[in-house]
């Protein structure tokens, strides 16, 4: 009985300071995450649910009409699906390439059936018209609202602990 307290005791000061510091640094959360330029800096991050598919809407700096870059996340992956815009003007694809297809369905082009993938994406959260805007569960989030215009941020499917969740900006609605 008496080595019974002694091994409470070491519980208690090295068992219990473990656990704390297993709960409050193992990335467990699935998130969007906005990092600061290639830093890996978290700016801001978006806490996914059961949905794992996102857009990107913003309006084009010439042409100023919207265009909507449509994606899905696995855990360290971002999948491009399908974009959508309203004017062939510079910067915007033409046509599909390989197995996508490309679509024009009441004055709006369809690049579909895309599957791009990358690690990240760079962006520079737009100061003037950009205006550009996470959907999610088709809520619209302006980026803007989270995160200074100009900012540099490399967006990418990351889990996070409680410890980077306290650090960050979380964006909801």
């Amino acid at each position: 009985m008496k080595g019974v307290p002694m091994i409470f005791k070491k519980f208690m000061a090295f068992g219990i300071p473990l656990l704390i510091a297993f709960l409050l640094f193992f990335p467990y959360k699935h998130v969007i995450a906005f990092s600061f330029e290639d830093q890996g800096e978290l700016v801001a991050y978006f806490p996914l649910k059961k949905e794992k598919e996102f857009k990107i809407k913003y309006t084009h700096s010439i042409h100023l009409t919207d265009v909507l870059e449509s994606y899905r996340l696995s855990d360290k992956q971002i999948e491009q699906t399908e974009l959508a815009y309203d004017d062939f003007a510079v910067g915007m694809p033409s046509n599909a390439e390989g197995e996508e297809v490309f679509e024009v369905k009441d004055g709006t082009y369809f690049i579909k059936n895309m599957q791009r993938t990358f690690t990240f994406i760079d962006l520079r959260v737009g100061q003037v018209k950009a205006n550009h805007r996470l959907i999610y569960d088709e809520k619209t989030y302006t980026l803007a609202d989270f995160m200074k215009p100009g900012t540099w941020v490399r967006i990418s499917s990351e889990r996070i602990s409680l410890w980077e969740q306290l650090k960050g900006v979380k964006i909801s609605g």
